[in-house]
This record gives C-alpha cells, sequence and structure tokens, in this order.
C-alpha cells in the first residue's frame, strides 16, 4: 500500500471512529432496560470499518467503546462495547478472505447472523461475568429480571440489534464503495 492510502485509511478510520463516539452520545433513541442498552446505529460505525480492514475494525471498536465510557451510560454497557473488537476483527478477517460476501444473499445471510451470535454471545459472557462475580450494584441491577431476562434482553436483543445495525450499514456501504479512494483501500469493495 502506498503512502497516500495509508493516510487516506487514517483518516476515515479517524471518522469512523469519530461517528462511533458520537452516535451513543448524541443519538435520541437509546433505550436502557438493564441489564440492556439499545442504541439505534451504535455498531454501523463498526460494521463499515469492518469492510475496510482489521486493523480499522480493532481501532474503531475501540473507538465506540470511548464514546459509550463518554456517554454516561453505566460500566456494564461500555464493557459489553469493549467485546465488540473479537466480532469486528472476526469479521473484518472473514470480509478479507470471502470479499464476495455482500454480492450473494446468503453469504450476506450468514455473515450477518454468525456477526450477530458472536456478538450476542459476548455481551453475555460480560453480563454474566459481572452477575457472577458480584460486582457492587450488577448483582442488585441483574437479579430483579433473572438469567431468562439476561438471555432474553441480552442476547436475544443483541442478536436482533445487530441485525437491524448490520442492515443499516449495507445501506450506507453500497454506495460509498464505488467512491475511488474507498474502493482501493476497502477489504470488501
Amino acid at each position: 500500500m502506498n503512502r497516500s492510502q495509508s493516510i487516506y485509511r487514517l483518516a476515515v478510520a479517524a471518522l469512523l471512529c469519530a461517528v462511533g463516539i458520537m452516535i451513543p452520545m448524541v443519538m435520541p433513541a437509546k433505550i436502557y432496560i438493564p441489564p440492556m442498552s439499545f442504541t439505534l446505529a451504535s455498531h454501523v460505525a463498526i460494521f463499515l470499518a469492518m469492510c475496510i480492514s482489521p486493523g480499522i475494525a480493532l481501532a474503531v471498536s475501540l473507538g465506540t467503546t470511548v464514546g459509550f465510557v463518554f456517554s454516561g451510560l453505566p460500566m456494564d454497557v461500555w464493557l459489553r462495547a469493549l467485546s465488540h473488537v473479537v466480532w469486528a476483527v472476526g469479521g473484518a478477517l472473514w470480509l478479507k478472505k470471502y470479499p464476495d460476501t455482500f454480492y450473494s444473499a446468503g453469504s450476506n445471510v450468514l455473515f450477518c447472523g454468525a456477526t450477530a451470535l458472536v456478538h450476542a454471545i459476548l455481551e453475555l459472557v460480560v453480563v454474566f461475568a459481572l452477575y457472577l462475580g458480584g460486582l457492587s450494584g450488577m448483582v442488585e441491577k441483574f437479579a430483579s429480571g433473572g438469567f431468562t431476562s439476561i438471555i432474553l434482553l441480552v442476547g436475544v436483543g443483541t442478536f436482533l440489534h445487530s441485525c437491524v445495525d448490520y442492515a443499516i450499514s449495507l445501506l450506507v456501504w453500497r454506495p460509498i464503495r464505488k467512491v475511488g479512494g474507498v474502493a482501493a483501500i476497502a477489504t470488501a469493495h
């Protein structure tokens, strides 16, 4: 990769980080039902970063975690956001290996389902770790609904939320992937 492409990648990563930080801070569609929170489009920057490269996916998923920390949401929310690093990098590696994922309905559904499933499992692990670890306030917060509500709200809720944000990301990615500079640096073009 030449120097101008490296600079362009850095600029795109910075813009996606900025978007990822701002969404949880300013998005009016924020729902917090302990132990789950839903912020519409909060994963869009990560999905777009996955289309560029694993390194940018890593940077943007870390950047979006900062957004959740600064948004004033509780620790369980931003720890769940930190878990995004795993599925973001994994998804970016998938797209790097299979760059035609977006051109087939079947591979699109498979990719969406796989990333959403990993996303949901990781967030469940975080919540159960906080709950079972007995962190101050977490047991009381999560105990009101018990394991069933944690599985439904966090597990199923995260899966669905991830799928919705993936669909939004596709709507954004399809037109911008044709832009010359973006196409030159993107893994999944």
